[in-house]
């Protein structure tokens, strides 16, 4: 029974090879026991609740069902009808009547609700220790604080008693905590999971986060919740697509070497090292950035409207209760009492200050890769610094919903004091296929085994967008490549990288004359022809007919044999252009030839300032 593996896919062909449903619900009741750590839940569903709730699954069906039979837990100010909500004060508890909309979603979508789990109270913390319950123990090294604030979430995770958990994440709570685990931490764009029924930290930035072994399970968690609801003001529209393949040229930036804080932390630093060099072995152009506006954009977060926001959210409960509230929360929401509505408004200034500033910067680079934590702390540690300690932790997490950045972090190595080494992926919202990807290859090198459980990690599952997405196939051959100069074209159009390929050994590519920037142009010839590198990316019809529509000649589109047997739109010449031009075809693709040309590795987009 203990030998069940709970990432979706192992459980899926566990269950595929007839293990049943009420099995799976008594290994995560022994793992429960097992544990034996108090804190991670505050309420637990009982098996025969757990029972009950399978009586809708109907017959084994992940096609209908993607998540059938899934067990996952719940941050304990997130709602589930029937259970408790209590945001880790007993004082302030209700029993809901109704699921918050991502939990009814993700129970449709066939995943059980085992129970509520503890947290830093109020959502305000990224420690994991501000609780009136016993203080869940990190997954990897009890000494360690577990991260929060959704810390039970994180370590129920970590140690394989459900597949997955859903969090929060204003500032980093759910980030951290993964990060601390050694587990997924998806923090998907603001809006994209509907936050009706969440207790509200700061309405404005807060977003359900995703915490899982995997990044396939995280994203499967996302596609299967995510989606706009209209009961939610600060929902929107974010589409999520199938998980995308990772384009062959990204770049990446990092901050700038003066910029980077450790805190004294020699370990974490030469993971964060080892992390950089693995992105740049998948082949990741670094580009050092400086930090000192994200890091001034984070400091506004504990300053006047955020501060204020998180008052507003429970200040009738503040007012009657503030005897019930852990002595950190209690100092830190009560601090909005002496801010004014003109504080208030300085903060928002600034903060659109940082956003017009930053965003070039953003736009700049394909993804940003930071340490999702600054440093470990010991229990003891917080415990004696409360708000320095919080404060550190954030470092990499504080600016991230006040930029409107998507994010995932992801397991990358071990320290060389044993301990979990993360990073986090960050891009423009919107981007959040593109982080996964990228963080499923990166965790796929670490080579790590999952969270704490000593399972190894399983296959990668087949990525890229299919027909049935309403997209369509688009062939690139030359300057719209990844990592060349048009390629941000493509970017822009909202195109998805699906693969590298080659054409049918029928084309000549040919250097065009006069082309600025520099282009080939393919053309096909039949017998005598060569086989050229390409890459295949998808949009929507609505883009690429705009996309189709601005290219100038002598290119044009036309119908490109792969030498797969499948065939694709892509950009072809007409052979009217092809005067003083030059056969390139023996290099075998553009990419090949401009490396050659320029007797160094590729042609890459510009460096961002």
């Amino acid at each position: 029974m203990s030998e069940i593996r709970f990432d979706i896919a192992s459980l899926h062909a566990a269950y595929q090879s007839g293990i049943g449903v009420a099995e799976v619900i008594d290994t995560v009741l022994a793992r429960i026991a097992a544990a034996d750590d108090a804190g991670i839940f505050i309420h637990l569903a009982t098996r025969a609740e757990l029972l009950s709730q399978t009586e809708a699954l109907g017959p084994f069906d992940p096609a209908a069902k993607p998540l059938w039979g899934i067990p996952f837990a719940v941050k304990d100010n997130i709602d589930v009808g029937g259970m408790p909500t209590t945001a880790a004060c007993a004082e302030y508890a209700y029993t809901p009547d109704r699921d918050a909309t991502v939990v009814a979603r993700l129970k449709a979508a066939g995943a059980l609700v085992v129970g509520k789990t503890n947290l830093d109270q109020f959502a305000t913390g990224l420690v994991g220790v501000r609780t009136p319950w016993p203080i869940p123990r990190n997954a990897i090294d009890p000494k360690l604080v577990p991260g929060g604030s959704s810390s039970g979430s994180a370590v129920a995770t970590a140690r394989g008693i459900v597949s997955f958990a859903l969090g929060t994440d204003t500032a980093g709570s759910g980030r951290i905590p993964a990060g601390l685990n050694n587990i997924v931490g998806l923090k998907p764009t603001v809006g994209a999971l509907s936050t009706t029924g969440v207790v509200p930290a700061c309405r404005t930035l807060d977003c359900v986060s995703v915490f899982a072994l995997t990044v396939d399970d995280a994203y499967a968690v996302l596609g299967a919740a995510s989606g706009f609801d209209p009961g939610d003001p600060y929902s929107r529209s974010v589409p999520i697509a199938p998980p995308a393949s990772r384009a062959p040229v990204l770049t990446v930036g990092v901050p700038a070497g003066p910029d980077r804080k450790f805190f004294g932390d020699a370990s974490m630093q030469a993971g964060f090292e080892a992390a950089l060099a693995a992105l740049k072995a998948l082949g990741a152009r670094l580009v050092e950035i400086p930090f000192g506006d994200f890091y001034a954009t984070a400091d506004l977060l504990y300053e006047g409207a955020w501060v204020a926001e998180r008052y507003a959210a429970i200040r009738d409960f503040f007012e009657a209760n503030e005897a019930s509230l852990h002595p950190v929360t209690r100092k830190i929401i009560g601090g909005a009492r002496n801010l004014s509505a003109a504080d208030a408004f300085r903060g928002l200034y600034a903060l659109q200050a940082y956003k017009a500033r930053l965003a070039p910067v953003i736009a700049s680079v394909d993804l940003f890769c930071v340490p999702t934590a600054p440093t470990h702390y010991t229990v003891d540690a917080v415990l004696a610094d409360p708000i320095a300690t919080n404060s550190r932790l954030g470092t990499y997490t504080n600016f991230v919903n006040l930029l409107d950045m998507c994010g995932i972090a992801v397991p990358a190595g071990t320290r060389d004091d044993g301990l979990p080494m993360s990073v986090t992926l960050l891009a423009a919202a919107g981007r959040d296929g593109l982080v996964a990807a990228v963080a499923c290859d990166l965790h796929a090198a670490s080579g790590l085994t999952l969270g704490a459980t000593g399972w190894r990690q399983p296959g990668a599952r087949p990525v890229g967008a299919s027909a049935e997405d309403g997209t369509i196939e688009l062939v690139v051959v030359g300057a719209h490549l990844s990592g060349m100069p048009l390629n941000g074209q493509l970017k822009e159009a909202g195109a998805r990288f699906c693969r590298s390929a080659r054409t049918a050994p029928a084309y000549k590519l040919y250097e065009l004359a006069g082309q600025t920037p520099p282009k080939p142009g393919l053309v096909r010839v039949g017998s005598g022809g060569a086989a050229i590198e390409i890459e295949v990316w998808r949009l929507c019809a609505d883009a690429f007919g705009r996309f189709v529509a601005a290219i100038p000649p002598p290119l044009g589109i036309g119908t490109i044999e792969l030498d797969d047997g499948t065939s694709a739109k892509g950009f072809l010449a007409e052979t009217a252009g092809l005067a003083a031009a030059t056969d390139i075809s023996a290099y075998g693709g553009w990419r090949s030839f401009v490396a050659k040309a320029n007797g160094q590795g590729q042609q890459l987009e510009s460096t961002p300032p």
